[in-house]
């Protein structure tokens, strides 16, 4: 795959939210779906937080455990992250950890049945949405399992503000670490 420039990136984030954005509202609307609760507390931010450590920190150790997945990830987030200049990660966190946040875990989470099968279902959805090519199952196989994370953390605490900033700040944090670490030759999570 012929690698993007950081325009295409930044338009594909776009336009891949508006799309997100509106088949949420559309779900809304046709299937009368209530949204899962948004509910702006400390509590909800630092729940938040505590579920983006330990995906950050789960994914860190998978990172350097797992060869095929280091592979899969640095593939993904070559395409994705390198062209971007920094101030651009703040779109990377934010654009997807909205958009995403309020399809699958605001509306697909309450419309399959706000329960495990809701989360399982949505999560191996979400996965497949981080498929870029034949080789990306490892990516996916870990896309999933973060999709878990944060599904059962909106499914358990009843707040989408929850997965949002657990989406939100693992996107930031991932993706300056492997800035980073790319940038001085480490290895990166």
């Amino acid at each position: 795959m012929e690698p993007l420039t950081r325009t295409q990136i930044l338009v594909v984030m776009g336009v891949t939210a508006v799309i997100l954005l509106v088949i949420a509202k559309i779900w809304q609307k046709l299937g009368s779906v209530t949204l899962l609760s948004v509910q702006l507390t400390s509590h909800a931010f630092i729940v938040g937080l505590g579920v983006a450590g330990g995906i950050i920190i789960a994914s860190s150790i998978i990172y350097r455990l797992w060869p095929a997945y280091r592979q899969s990830a640095d593939t993904y987030l070559e395409l994705v992250i390198k062209p971007l200049i920094w101030p651009d990660l703040i779109w990377l966190g934010l654009l997807p950890g909205l958009s995403e946040e309020l399809l699958f875990r605001g509306i697909m989470l309450p419309a399959l049945g706000l329960n495990l099968l809701a989360v399982i279902l949505s999560s191996i959805i979400f996965g497949v949405l981080h498929l870029s090519g034949a080789q990306q199952w490892p990516y996916v196989i870990w896309a999933t399992i973060v999709g878990f994370a944060l599904g059962y953390s909106a499914l358990i605490t009843g707040n989408l503000v929850v997965p949002i900033v657990a989406h939100i700040i693992t996107n930031l944090v991932s993706s300056g670490l492997w800035k980073i670490g790319k940038s001085v030759g480490l290895p990166s999570s």
